[in-house]
């Protein structure tokens, strides 16, 4: 029985996941994340070694606490 396989392209993979679309897609769920907890939350993207990543964040005071007391971003993300 032969073998059938592929070989994954890493240097294409690292591109894709570098990409500007990428980057669009990380940016729009990071929206909705932020959109769920509510005022006081930012979001960011940045491209990192090997991928893009997005982040949001408690930026006021308040927020802080409430992600703090309730978990608010945890929840959002589910």
């Amino acid at each position: 029985m032969n073998k059938k396989g592929f070989v994954l392209n890493h240097g294409g993979i690292g591109e894709l996941l570098k990409s500007a679309e990428m980057q669009a897609v990380l940016t729009d769920k990071a929206a909705g994340i932020r959109k769920r907890c509510g005022d006081g939350y930012a979001q960011d993207i940045y491209v990192g070694k090997t991928r893009a990543n997005a982040m949001v964040r408690a930026k006021t005071v308040k927020a802080k606490r409430d992600n703090m007391k309730n978990n608010t971003i945890l929840k959002a993300v589910r």
